[in-house]
């Protein structure tokens, strides 16, 4: 394909960076060929123009598609070149945190610089087993595939673990070990792996060294052999090390160091036993100061001192040995701090009594004459004489420095030799696994014969490295029948051959050593006419003539000449050898005796390094002289050859690479310096293979994985039946050009790049399709929404246009109604407003009016008044004038009248005399008379009314003339008191002058007053607002501390009840898991006691002569009789050694102490928890006692009980006479005459029967005491029945007259006289123990209150100070108090509880004391029973209480007929048939009715024969079929319906509910089994847990492959590019697990266990542990797999989820809390689909996944890769966001769960409701020999 096609706009490239070694970029514009310059824009958003070299216009290296960054095998990437290997490492190393990345065969290990919780057992036991490619890379994976080639093809293998010192070589080669140690498991209990790791302290103080890249650098390289045996189990390991750089003895660079063990022996020089070596600071020493840092940071020599003592402890180095070993380190030392006088040039001398002279030879026990003489000259040999010759200074130094070396060495050799003894194989080794940890290529500003020597080695593992490619690849292209085609690869032997070939660097080295007067300028100057211009491999620098350079497969290298003749020669003399040989140092003498016995080729390496042979060599018989010519051969000769030695051991085995890289200098965790990790990249061969893999076809695909990627890219058409030809058709069309693939028989074969370019193809055919159905999708979306809005719009403008018009109607008739409102309003308004106006018109009228009229009545009144005072003024006036007008009128009228009188008398006298005159006058006054009359009535009525008025008046004058008087005399009065007042006026007057002159002075008392009162106010008003200011602050303040407060005690009251929750739910955990600890002890118990039977097996299979004489069967020896009394297991620990000393003359294997020990220390566990569980019962039973007791207290009827008394007491004394038989037996047999060596004192026989003798004496005893304690108990009941009534004593006397007539003999009523003067004195005695006890209760209940007094006076106290105290401190002094209280609480209870506990062992023993009597007393008496009464495996008898029960329906079976039982209805019953066609656990039914019977017959010899055969014969149908689960469940149904039998027919009341009258009838009557169904559950414990092993391994290899691989929803995910690891296919094949593989297997379990009758509670438990076991193994492989960390796969996983849910549901299981324990997968796989992008997001997830861990989380969001490029990748901020949230929550940092984990089992009570009596046997049983009863 042309680079037009890929380098387009938009295509991204690698260009290279100084700083970034390389950088990404982006295409601008399309290039088109002749471009010379490339437009790109970097990451950043800069532009720039990248111009292409003139010559060879290479194009820069095309950037993966995003999908492939991150993929596990470097070799998937389609683009395979340098930039994309080290952005792969640097996007795992830094975003996914990922330390391993497979590299075709290589696995690349980055260094974290940080604990990762990678490492567990739980990891191991995930890796085990798996194939290479189907778990993310791994150290632990490239073991197990090791592990595997070595168990499959029979072949050695090899683990090659290179890298820089600092980079992680020796962690992970221990880690590779620890790996085998675990999977293959020790073929001994010494764990192989830790004394390898017991052997690091030690190795690395002599071995490591600080240099200026690490403090703890390895200064040689070891090969260690793990040797497996032919079951492949380890059984020893054997190390070989080279390359020791001894002249780090001598010489330190800057700021580096020399072995450890010199720093950690001067740091421990103050110790008492290192006073003799003389030792001081690391300054004081020339070999120790020399590099200027004689400390390490964060560690502490003195204390590594401590532990590298204890490694040579346990490696077996005595202490006399390891002090040797520091005399000769210190030696090395002092011998460093030597010096010399030069005499002249060509001579030195030490100087005399030179003291680090003397202490060395002090310590080596050398001669100081010799060795200073020695030191100073040497001896030269010619043919015919010999002569000493002097040495200049400079020789002697080095001298010296090559003897330090010398020594130094050979002690390290002799110290490896040590450790390989101490891992030395007992056993024949049949195959190993080597584990080589060597350096890796190394280049400094200055190298010298070290760097050369290491490059060498590199040089051939990186030929041997190619050569194991490249035979791959060959053997991959022929096996798929590709044609072959030459690969050219970079072949390094050309630099071999210049080192190591004729003529070659070493050569010519070796050849100038031998010149007398060679140097490394002359040895320069050979180098340069050599190969100078004619190896192309070999150069001169221009600026030196003392250096050279070679160009290595890594790197060009500069060496410089000067050193390399005296490093190679390593010249010790021969004459300093043989001072220190002539040492009476014995550990001296071993170091050279050691090199004088092993003298071969390989005995030394360069710098001194000496591999170790697997077998030592055993040297011809040498002539003299040939030690020392042997001694003689070069470094650079001995280096040669023991690598030649090493590539044969390598060639020979299939080897395995591990390159560590080390990321940065500074040892920061996880930060990725791309400069460093190229320049290691290069050296280590990482890119080496992966330009060969880019050579030829790195990318292969099978056929159906090709065929599911690339469906998209292939029409209708196209696809056939045959899935190969329809990959070559597409190809054909694809790719054009047929060079860029190849079809193999399974594969296809892609060059570079084809793999991104069919990725771009499919991706451009995903987008465009993507974009037709974003197309059409978004155009259906808007029609559907135009559609839906123009409906909606429709809807709405009707709907609105109704509402308009239903608005307007309304409006209308509001407006109208308006309008009426208005109207009547307005009037309303206005008529309110009119009368309002008229009223107030009226009011003001009215006022107005009354004013007026007012005003005009009081005028009138005035005008009336003013009137009658003018009317009484003018009528006074009036009456005056008138009086004196009257008077003078009366006067003139008398003068007139007298005057007229006269004249009218004289007229009347005229006229009287005339009568006409008469009659006028008379009528006149006639008129006049009737005025007058009138005018007097008028004037009558007017009296009449003026008399009323005056009457009126008078009563009014007269009241108020009384008024009147009355204010007369008060006047009187009040003028009197006037006159008084007057003179006290005057007075007063006096003191209103005094007063006022202090009114005065009050007055301007009173202002200064007033001001300071002003003042005052001013101040108490400015006070009081601050008052009420801060009162308003005290108010809220106090409003806010009750809100706290309250608050406060909500939260309290929350938190308390919260804290109570989740106590319970801790109690409840803690119950679980004490539940759980008992089980796995139980089951740890069942596997030891196996271990225990088959060691006993052999035991008795190696035993070659029997004892003669007596030999006694042991009761405790029994295979389960743990299981029953766990004491009894410690007897028989006890016992072992015993019966061991007893046989002497039996030839018996070693037995294994750790094994007993171990034994031991669990039956001792299990007895606790068993002594524990009975403390209980008894408090139990002691509680129904006392309930018993007070029922007792009633007068009850006692006849029956008197009977059973009487009974009892008389089996007791046939007891009694029994044991008085065998004991006079016993003691006649001791009596009788025997040979002497059995009957003496001493031998082991009289010993046995002494002991029974002395058991059956206290037994006697015993039973003796239990006969006086029944007779007493008859004396009691005598006298508690003689104050009844007449009827029950008469018939009690009866009673106890007819028991008293029973004894019949004078002896047994004088036996019961005594006794019951002994039963007195102990009711006596008791009594008076018991008035103690009562006084010393009293006495303590007294104490008790007292200091519950002083309790509650100090608790009052403390309340009154707590009052007194703010809120917060009050809360604070109370939880104090409590803290203090609860902890004396918890002190008094630790005290009770040692006291408790040491009550406890002291029951233990008498317990243990008892058990041993018991049973040495039924040894004695199973010896006298016949042989068919014996059972194979007897357990310890039982304490069975009898009891009084009526007793029917049973099954009879004769006692010999036993083991035909057990035969037929255990051992060679089949489940199936059972299962099917007869009743559910019938089996159990029958052995219960069996046990009736024997309970009927009260034989308890026969219910304990039968429960143990019955046990036992469980036992070994389930070590037989153990493995078969229809087996299994069938028996664990039985044995739990067995235990539910026993319990309900047990007669006890909780049990017997549920029963009907005719169940409670067929109760036990004789024998309570509790201790049995003890017996029983623990039984069905353990079936429990073997069953669900069972099921585990059925199930194991389904889940994966159903859960994780197989595409249950087809299409969903697709397969991704895989590399040279090809993971298993997804693709389900013939034979591949599917999930309805899994759900088949379910439902087979599920009927399985249903025709078995198991309870419905016990079938949920099984069904949660198999539901736990899917998750957990789904879990774990999902943490542990890159590729299955998709959204496609979060959704099978979430399909498969409901599925099995669904099968819940349909077997109505959802309340088993099977579902509960999915969640954590069903949330991975939500967390796989979820959102991750925003802080919404975060915060969402950390509240979904609330069953992972943290670990669990952040590992799914690192490993989340996306499968298409339309998903994006999780971002680190998101993961640092996640993990800051969820910083707080407290759980495991464990990252997988434990599969293995086994919840605890209950057997909740389920009676049956079948009838025991219509229980029918069939004739398919054989069981004819057995009748009902």
């Amino acid at each position: 394909m042309a680079a037009s096609e890929l380098y387009t706009k938009y295509a991204r490239v690698w260009i290279p960076d100084p700083e970034e070694v390389w950088k990404s970029a982006e295409l601008l514009k399309d290039y088109k060929p002749g471009d010379k310059v490339l437009q790109l824009r970097l990451e950043e958003g800069k532009e720039l123009e990248y111009c292409l070299d003139p010559k060879t216009k290479e194009l820069p290296p095309l950037r993966n598609p995003d999908i492939l960054v991150g993929e596990n095998d470097l070799t998937a990437l389609s683009y395979l070149h340098e930039p994309a290997v080290l952005h792969n490492l640097k996007v795992r190393f830094i975003d996914s945190k990922l330390i391993y990345t497979y590299c075709g065969i290589v696995l690349v290990a980055i260094n974290p610089y940080e604990q990762l919780p990678i490492y567990g057992e739980d990891i191991i036991n995930a890796y085990s087993g798996q194939n290479m490619g189907d778990m993310d890379p791994h150290i632990f994976a490239v073991a197990e595939e090791a592990y595997k080639q070595m168990a499959r093809d029979e072949r050695n293998q090899s683990i090659i673990v290179s890298g820089e010192s600092g980079a992680g070589k020796t962690v992970s080669a221990k880690y590779a070990m620890r790996y085998f140690a675990t999977v293959s498991g020790s073929a001994s209990e010494a764990n192989v792996e830790e004394k390898v790791l017991a052997s690091n302290p030690i190795m690395e103080s002599i071995g490591n060294a600080k240099t200026t890249r690490n403090d703890n650098s390895s200064r040689f390289g070891k090969y260690i052999e793990i040797g497996f045996d032919k079951r492949y189990r380890i059984i020893g390991a054997n190390m070989r090390t080279y390359l020791l750089e001894k002249s780090r003895v001598v010489f330190q660079a800057e700021e580096e160091r020399n072995y450890h063990i010199f720093y950690q022996l001067c740091a421990s020089a103050a110790l008492p036993e290192f006073k003799t070596l003389r030792l001081g600071n690391a300054n004081f020493f020339h070999y120790t100061k020399q590099g200027g840092s004689p400390m390490i940071d964060g560690v502490d020599d003195a204390k590594e001192m401590v532990n590298t003592r204890q490694a040579c402890t346990l490696l077996g180095i005595s202490d006399s040995y390891q002090m040797g070993i520091f005399r000769i380190l210190a030696g090395i030392l002092h011998l460093g701090n030597v010096e010399f006088a030069s005499r002249d040039s060509d001579s030195c001398t030490v100087p005399p009594k030179h003291e680090p002279l003397t202490i060395f030879c002090d310590l080596m026990g050398v001669e100081y004459e010799e060795m200073s003489h020695w030191l100073c000259h040497r001896k030269l040999a010619t043919a015919t004489e010999t002569y000493i010759k002097p040495i200049s200074k400079l020789h002697a130094i080095n001298a010296r420095d090559a003897l330090a070396k010398h020594i130094y060495a050979n002690l390290f050799n002799w110290i490896v030799d040590h450790v390989n003894k101490a891992l030395h194989a007992t056993v024949k080794q049949h195959s190993f696994i080597g584990v080589l940890d060597i350096y890796g290529f190394e280049t400094f500003e200055i190298n010298s014969f070290e760097q050369f020597c290491i490059n060498y080695a590199n040089e051939k593992l990186q030929q041997q490295f190619n050569m194991h490619v490249f035979k791959l690849e060959q053997e991959e292209y022929m096996k798929e029948q590709i044609p072959w085609t030459l690969i050219d690869f970079y072949d390094n032997q050309p630099c071999i051959n210049l080192i190591e070939a004729k003529m070659g660097v070493l050569d010519l080295l070796d050849e100038e050593c031998k010149m007398p007067k060679g140097s490394d300028d002359s040895w320069a100057q050979k180098l340069y006419n050599t190969h100078l211009n004619k190896c192309a491999l070999f150069e001169k620098p221009r600026m030196s003539n003392k250096a050279f350079i070679i160009k290595h497969f890594a790197d060009k290298v500069e060496y410089q000449c000067e050193g390399f003749l005296e490093k190679n020669k390593d010249t010790v003399y021969e004459e300093q050898i043989k001072v220190l040989k002539s040492s009476k140092f014995k550990l001296l003498l071993e170091l050279f005796q050691d090199e004088e016995k092993v003298l071969s080729p390989t005995s030394a390496t360069p710098s001194g390094r000496v591999p170790l042979s697997r077998m030592p060599i055993k040297p011809a018989k040498a002539r003299p002289g040939q030690a020392s010519k042997e001694h003689k051969k070069t470094v650079g000769h001995q280096f040669r050859n023991s690598l030649h030695l090493l590539m044969e051991t390598l060639n020979a085995t299939t080897p395995h690479y591990v390159r560590c890289i080390k990321p940065n200098d500074f040892k920061f965790p996880f930060t990725f310096d791309e400069k460093r990790a190229v320049q290691q990249l290069r050296a280590c061969g990482v890119l080496e293979t992966i330009r060969i893999s880019a050579a030829g076809f790195p990318s292969r695909w099978t056929y159906q994985e090709f065929f599911s990627r690339y469906r998209v890219l292939m029409k209708q058409k196209d696809v056939l039946g045959d899935r190969k030809q329809t990959c070559k058709n597409v190809l054909e069309k694809l790719i054009q050009d047929k060079d860029k693939y190849q079809f193999g028989k399974t594969k296809i074969f892609f060059r570079a790049g084809q793999v991104a370019y069919l990725e771009k193809i499919r991706a451009d055919k995903l987008r465009a399709a993507c974009i037709r159905i974003q197309k059409t999708i978004r155009g259906w979306l808007m029609r559907k929404k135009y559609m839906r809005m123009r409906r909606a719009a429709i809807t709405i403008q009707r709907h609105v246009r109704g509402y308009q018009a239903r608005c307007y109607a309304t409006f209308l008739r509001r407006t109208r109604a308006a309008i009426t409102i208005q109207k009547f309003q307005r009037m309303y308004v206005v008529r309110k407003r009119y009368r309002c106006m008229r009223d107030a018109t009226i009011a003001l009228q009215a006022l107005l009016r009354g004013y007026m009229v007012r005003n005009k009545y009081q005028m009138m009144l005035r005008e009336h008044k003013c009137v009658v005072l003018q009317k009484h003024v003018r009528g006074w006036l009036a009456r005056r004038r008138y009086r004196r007008t009257l008077r003078a009128i009366v006067y003139l009228q008398c003068c007139y009248r007298r005057m007229m009188a006269k004249r009218e008398l004289k007229k009347l006298k005229i006229e009287a005399r005339s009568v006409e005159r008469y009659k006028k006058l008379h009528i006149g006054l006639e008129n006049k008379i009737m005025q007058l009359q009138r005018k007097i009535d008028e004037q009558n009525k007017e009296y009449k009314s003026l008399l009323e008025k005056m009457n009126s008046l008078e009563l009014t004058y007269s009241t108020e003339t009384e008024k009147l008087r009355s204010d007369v005399e008060r006047l009187r009065m009040s003028e009197e008191e006037a006159k008084n007042a007057t003179n006290r006026v005057l007075s007063l007057q006096e003191e209103i002058a005094k007063l006022r002159k202090e009114l005065h002075q009050t007055q301007s008392e009173k202002k200064s007053i007033e001001e300071r009162a002003d003042k005052y106010k001013h101040e108490t008003e400015q006070l009081v607002s601050e008052l009420k200011e801060q009162n308003s602050l005290l108010k809220t303040e106090k409003e806010e501390l009750n809100r706290r407060i309250h608050d406060q005690a909500k939260e309290i009251t929350e938190s308390m009840e919260k804290k109570l929750v989740e106590e319970t739910k801790q109690l409840e955990l803690d119950l679980n898991d004490e539940r759980l600890r008992y089980q796995n002890l139980l089951n740890e118990f069942s596997r030891l006691e196996e271990r225990y039977d088959d060691l006993k097996d052999e035991m008795n299979l190696m035993v070659s002569i029997p004892k003669p004489g007596h030999k006694r069967t042991d009761s405790t020896h029994s295979s389960n009789e743990s299981e029953y009394t766990f004491s009894s297991e410690i007897t028989e620990a006890e016992d072992l050694p015993l019966r061991m000393e007893q046989e002497p003359s039996e030839k018996k294997a070693a037995l294994d102490m750790s094994l007993f020990l171990k034994l031991q220390k669990r039956v001792s566990e299990l007895e606790q928890e068993k002594q524990s569980l009975q403390d209980e019962l008894d408090r139990k039973e002691e509680q129904a006692l006392r309930a018993k007791a007070k029922e007792e207290e009633r007068p009850p009827i006692r006849g029956a009980e008197l009977e059973y008394e009487s009974l009892k007491r008389q089996e007791l004394e046939s007891e009694n006479k029994k044991l008085k038989n065998e004991l006079n037996e016993l003691q006649k047999a001791l009596t009788e005459t025997r040979a002497p060596e059995v009957t003496a004192p001493g031998a082991p026989a009289y010993r046995v029967l002494l002991d029974q003798l002395t058991s059956v004496s206290e037994e006697l005893e015993v039973r003796k005491e239990e006969v006086l304690i029944l007779r007493s108990q008859l004396v009691s009941q005598k006298e508690a029945i003689q104050p009844k009534e007449d009827k029950h004593t008469m018939t009690d006397a009866t009673i106890l007259l007819e028991d008293v007539q029973k004894m019949k003999d004078k002896g047994e009523i004088a036996q019961a006289y005594i006794g019951l003067k002994e039963t007195n004195r102990l009711l006596e005695s008791q009594l008076q123990s018991q008035k103690k006890s009562h006084e010393n209760e009293l006495e303590s209940l007294r104490g008790e209150i007292q200091s519950l007094k002083e309790e509650n006076n100090r608790q009052q106290q403390l309340l009154a100070q707590n009052l007194q105290l703010p809120p917060e401190a009050r809360i604070e002094a109370s939880l104090q108090h409590e803290i203090t209280r609860l902890t004396n609480e918890n002190l008094d209870l630790m005290e009770q509880l040692e006291k408790q506990d040491k009550t406890v062992r002291k029951l233990k023993k008498q317990l243990k004391v008892f058990a041993k009597k018991i049973g040495e007393l039924e040894v004695g008496q199973m010896e006298n029973t016949s042989p068919g009464q014996i059972i194979d495996e007897p357990i310890r008898p039982v304490n069975i209480p009898r009891k009084e029960k009526d007793f029917q329906g049973m099954l009879e079976y004769k006692k010999e007929d036993e083991q035909k039982l057990v035969k037929n209805l255990i051992l060679e019953l089949k489940p199936r048939g059972v299962a099917v066609n007869l009743i559910p656990g019938l089996p159990a039914y029958i052995l219960f009715m069996c046990v009736r019977h024997a309970d009927y017959l009260n034989d308890d010899q026969k219910v304990r024969s039968l429960l143990t055969s019955t046990i036992n014969g469980i036992k070994k149908v389930l070590k037989k079929r153990g493995d078969d689960f229809e087996t299994v469940s069938f028996w664990l149904s039985n044995t739990c319906r067995f235990l539910h039998c026993l319990k309900q027919y047990s007669g006890e009341e909780g049990f017997m509910k549920h029963n009907t009258p005719r169940q409670n009838e067929h109760c036990l009557t004789n024998f309570d089994l509790a201790e049995y169904r003890q017996v029983l559950s623990d039984l069905a414990i353990q079936i429990y847990q073997q069953l669900v092993r069972v099921l585990e391994n059925i199930l194991q290899p389904m889940i994966v492959s159903g859960m994780l691989e197989h595409e249950t929803i087809q299409g969903v995910s697709g397969v991704k590019p895989t590399g040279l690891r090809k993971r298993t296919s997804s693709i389900a094949d013939e034979g591949t697990y599917t999930l309805d593989s899994i759900i088949r297997q379910l439902n087979s379990f599920h009927s399985v266990m249903c025709q078995h009758g198991m309870d419905p509670e016990l079938i949920k438990q099984v069904v949660k542990q198999m539901f736990y076991i899917i998750g957990a193994i789904t879990l774990n492989n999902l943490l542990l797999r890159k590729d299955m960390c998709s959204w496609s796969k979060g959704m099978q996983i979430r399909y498969n989820v409901s599925q099995l849910e669904e099968w819940l549901r349909d077997k109505n299981l959802m309340n088993s809390g099977a579902k509960e324990t999915l969640e954590p997968l069903i949330q991975a796989a939500q967390l796989l689909q979820v959102k991750k992008k925003t802080d919404e997001d975060a915060e969402a997830i950390c509240s979904m996944c609330n069953a992972l861990t943290t670990a669990q989380i952040v590992k799914v969001l690192n490993l989340y890769t996306p499968v298409n490029e339309f998903e994006e990748r999780v971002l680190v901020s998101f993961i640092r966001t996640i993990q800051v949230r969820l910083r707080d929550r407290k759980d495991s940092p464990q990252l997988l769960m434990d599969a293995k984990h086994i919840f605890p089992v209950t057997f909740p009570f389920n009676p049956s409701s079948l009838a025991l009596e219509t229980i029918q046997i069939p004739a398919s049983l054989g069981l004819g020999f057995i009748s009902r009863v």
